[in-house]
């Protein structure tokens, strides 16, 4: 179970993690939620039907990792497109930022929640909910990260250069995390498969 998720009864999977790697995976988390930034939680007293129909932006982000984590809908080859794509954003931006929320939460508390070893390491087990929050969590932190470093497909190859970056490069920290988020989110993916 060292370094990936496996299945447990009931849906659920666990995996065991090191006390740097508990730490290194609330970190980004925390990171993440700070970039999502805070929601529009509603007020108590306040109109649960105005909150429903409240609107979100219309423009896309600016910053490239909130683009990709928020794309556009339809593209922006012409103003057609650009003018649903805005309308798209508009209705669904703030609903997408909220699961992202509370996905990214799910994790924080999930990793809160665990009582370490005398190694200062656990074993996290998710349950089949938390299965999906975790899933995309961690699908959110590599686009993020990814976005970041400029990752692009070539670079991701087992022949890529992100295999290849020199220990003294600022990136590697990065690159490293990125990868090791990768095999997370696999291992993950492949317990919350229809066994055949």
């Amino acid at each position: 179970m060292a370094g990936h998720f496996e299945a447990t009864p009931g849906g659920g999977a666990a995996v065991a993690l090191d006390e740097v790697e508990i730490a290194i995976l609330r970190s980004l988390a925390v990171q993440l939620l700070e970039l999502i930034g805070p929601g529009d939680e509603a007020v108590e007293g306040e109109d649960p039907l105005a909150a429903l129909f409240a609107e979100g932006p219309s423009e896309p982000p600016s910053d490239p990792a909130l683009a990709r984590l928020f794309p556009e809908a339809y593209g922006d080859e012409d103003k057609e497109l650009r003018e649903a794509s805005a309308e798209f954003r508009r209705f669904t931006e703030n609903d997408l930022r909220s699961r992202k929320r509370q996905d990214a939460l799910t994790v924080v508390r999930t990793l809160d929640g665990l009582s370490p070893g005398g190694d200062g390491g656990a074993v996290l087990r998710l349950g089949a909910d938390e299965c999906r929050s975790w899933l995309g969590s961690l699908n959110d932190l590599r686009l993020t990260i990814g976005t970041r470093l400029e990752v692009s497909d070539e670079d991701e190859g087992q022949d890529g250069s992100l295999y290849r970056l020199p220990d003294s490069d600022p990136r590697k920290p990065m690159v490293m995390a990125y990868l090791w988020l990768g095999a997370l989110q696999e291992t993950l993916i492949e317990t919350m498969m229809p066994k055949q």
